[in-house]
């Protein structure tokens, strides 16, 4: 299994790059979103391999929590790799974990691919999605240590979102600042 790649660009397109590795060229398909941050000739990719009797397809990902979003939605019934591509090139990881916390379909049904019905399946399956860092990437080890706080608590992990939602700080002000918007719910 293919975990990761790094080489040279030979060719990029928005939704797939060439990448030249010791001189075999691998097509890698990637979302828009990396395609946009791909800034040099010479990159490395977290990649998702997935083999068919027909294929053997690589995704790749510069940031580690786009990749868990994209293996996230693959395991979801109905979402195949191409509507799972197309979430992350709608969606930062970051938005997607607000989109799933506010279980907001309009969002969701912007996606190519996505209507009504599976952005509600989609939605019920993923109550538990939450980006590496919590939902604010500016105070990664302190959110993740409140959410698991406020968890132990007895609190729903949906409520924990919206308490925490914009909210910055260490652990114990987070804690603070959670537990006083989670008596309001």
């Amino acid at each position: 299994m293919i975990v990761g790649i790094e080489g040279i660009i030979d060719k990029k397109e928005p939704t797939f790059i060439h990448l030249n590795v010791n001189g075999i060229i691998y097509q890698v398909d990637i979302s828009i979103n990396t395609s946009n941050s791909i800034s040099e000739n010479r990159v490395k990719l977290l990649v998702t391999q997935i083999i068919r009797e027909d294929a053997n397809i690589l995704f790749g990902f510069l940031d580690i929590n786009e990749k868990k979003m994209f293996d996230t939605l693959i395991k979801i019934n109905g979402v195949g790799p191409k509507v799972a591509m197309a979430t992350c090139s709608t969606f930062t990881p970051a938005t997607f974990s607000r989109v799933v916390a506010d279980k907001d379909v309009s969002l969701l049904k912007r996606v190519p691919g996505i209507g009504p019905k599976s952005a509600s399946r989609i939605l019920v399956e993923l109550v538990d999605f939450i980006v590496d860092g919590g939902l604010d990437e500016s105070a990664p080890s302190g959110m993740s240590d409140a959410v698991l706080a406020l968890e132990s608590l007895g609190f729903k992990k949906e409520h924990i979102r919206k308490a925490l939602l914009g909210a910055t700080g260490d652990t114990a002000s987070l804690v603070k600042h959670g537990l006083k918007k989670l008596q309001r719910f």
